[in-house]
């Protein structure tokens, strides 16, 4: 993120609680870090957000699933019509597989679950503006299983990355949504050492984070959601 600029946010929620609480989020967040993250604009129905983000042109848009008139994947259908649209994170109650699937589907950069916005949030927000995904590991499976289930295919064969036994049963349990402790506790080791075995997982998958090396592990196929 551009350490200057500050970044414009659409909130697009009908519960005015929940907007407060993420502006008091954001002001929690603006006291310490830069750059700013500003709202520019509130909406509570689908015609409400659609207007503000061809006006206001938010670099970003914080959009519920379920709105007062119109719900969240119609407001995706016109973003993608739009010239200059913002990019979107999704935040919702819905934490089921077809949710997730289909915002994302319908062009969202990412999705946080409401019961965890508090500590997620500014985190999927830096993610998204880097112009990459943002989906928890748990979130990142349930995607994964009806990306799989509507015809996707693994994109090579799982020869291509070589994984021991036990590296291959962390990241079953990975993909599954496990914690450190309860990896450790499925397998019968310490903690130190499903975060070893996590080391050479993320090596051998190039990647840097727990929901890379899920969706990475998914698209090769080489563990099933």
């Amino acid at each position: 993120m551009d350490s200057l600029a500050p970044v414009s946010l659409l909130l697009v929620d009908d519960s005015q609680p929940f907007r407060q609480g993420i502006r008091t989020l954001l002001e929690f967040y603006n006291a310490s870090a830069s750059p700013p993250l500003t709202v520019v604009g509130e909406a509570v129905t689908e015609a409400q957000a659609v207007k503000l983000a061809q006006t206001q042109h938010p670099t970003l848009m914080l959009l519920d699933m379920e709105l007062a008139q119109g719900n969240g994947l119609t407001v995706l259908g016109h973003l993608r019509d739009m010239a200059h649209a913002p990019k979107v994170l999704v935040l919702s109650v819905h934490r089921e597989d077809e949710w997730v699937f289909r915002a994302m589907q319908a062009g969202a950069q990412g999705y946080v679950c409401k019961d965890r916005v508090a500590d997620q949030l500014i985190t999927a927000i830096a993610t998204v503006l880097r112009d990459e995904v943002y989906l928890s590991p748990q979130l990142a499976a349930s995607f994964f299983r009806l990306f799989r289930f509507y015809g996707g295919q693994p994109r090579h064969s799982n020869h291509t990355v070589h994984l021991t036994d036990r590296e291959q049963e962390v990241l079953h349990w990975l993909v599954q949504g496990a914690s450190n402790d309860a990896i450790a506790r499925h397998l019968h080791v310490t903690v130190a050492t499903v975060k070893a075995h996590l080391t050479g997982i993320f090596e051998k998958l190039n990647v840097t984070s727990r929901t890379q090396a899920i969706v990475k592990a998914l698209k090769l196929g080489l563990v099933s959601a």
